[in-house]
């Protein structure tokens, strides 16, 4: 039962998070930055398949084994590394690869990835210790 409660929750906050980031911060950043390589419309399988497994990640690696210790810090940390991790595998490879991608875009790009995944995997690790403890 803990991980599914940690999978929803972590799937909601990351997901929530998400959407404020890009948001915000696709026209501001993203959109003047890449302009014309951008799709008009998202593809939403893709998408999809990315929140569905992201969470997986979170869990595994950080939330879980967190919790396990007893330390809220180690799946902050543990979490923060993850994101920065899955994310510069992303942002690292199109800055080398891709026109238009800045050292700008990859740096703030890789501390979001750290940050939302530092704080959706607190916010899960929160709550199935709260069900955990009901």
């Amino acid at each position: 039962m803990a991980y599914v409660t940690g999978y929803i929750t972590a799937l909601i906050a990351f997901g929530a998070v998400d959407t404020i980031w890009l948001s915000l911060m696709g026209p501001a950043l993203y959109r003047p930055t890449l302009g014309d390589i951008l799709l008009t419309d998202l593809r939403v399988a893709p998408a999809v398949t990315f929140y569905a497994i992201y969470p997986v990640g979170l869990l595994v690696f950080a939330v879980m084994p967190g919790l396990k210790s007893g330390s809220v810090t180690s799946v902050i940390g543990s979490a923060a590394l993850f994101g920065a991790i899955a994310y510069a595998t992303y942002d690292l490879t199109n800055f080398a690869t891709l026109r238009n991608w800045t050292l700008q875009l990859t740096v703030l790009d890789i501390a979001y990835g750290a940050a939302a995944s530092a704080l959706a995997a607190f916010v899960s690790a929160l709550v199935v210790r709260a069900v955990s403890n009901a």
